[in-house]
């Protein structure tokens, strides 16, 4: 019985789709969604190799962060894997076979190194026509609104499409 359903036992009411109804129906009540049959499809694609994919994301961060850590013009990389990152044993312990495949690292000379650099990659960057392929306006901006005030968000979103 569940009592989360009012003591519905599903093999008595629904037999052989007893399992099924159950994780549908709790997944609509608890997360509000149930994926479309070809969006699970994808999903199981990409999950059949992601034991394949995320060693090989962990062993480049893990060389791309050592290199940028050498590298004069980099002011600070933080990437757990790291000797000397304060989250390095934690790693160790709870990550032994690799953390991930996300780093972060700062430039000496600030921001408008930082703009020039971005603006340099190639591996890493798409034209515009490139993104206009992939479904994507070069006038796109990708905005992540947080719990601030929404007076204050869109305030500040109005002075800097003043200037």
């Amino acid at each position: 019985p569940d009592p989360s359903y009012h003591g519905l036992t599903y093999t008595k009411a629904f037999g052989k789709l007893a399992f099924i109804t159950k994780a549908t129906s709790q997944l609509m009540r608890d997360l509000g969604a149930i994926q479309s049959p070809q969006n699970a499809f994808l999903l199981n694609l990409g999950l059949e190799t992601l034991h394949l994919r995320v060693p090989q994301h962990c062993k480049n961060a893990l060389a791309v962060a050592q290199w940028l850590q050498k590298c004069d013009k980099v002011a600070w990389v933080h990437y757990p894997e790291l000797e000397g990152n304060p989250y390095h044993e934690l790693a160790k312990k709870y990550l032994p076979n690799g953390s991930c495949g996300v780093l972060s690292f700062g430039l000496k000379g600030g921001r408008e190194v930082a703009i020039k650099f971005m603006d340099s990659l190639k591996l890493a960057a798409m034209s515009d026509e490139q993104l206009i392929e992939a479904g994507v306006a070069p006038d796109l901006i990708r905005f992540s609104v947080g719990i601030e005030n929404a007076d204050d968000i869109i305030a500040d979103i109005e002075q800097a499409l003043n200037k």
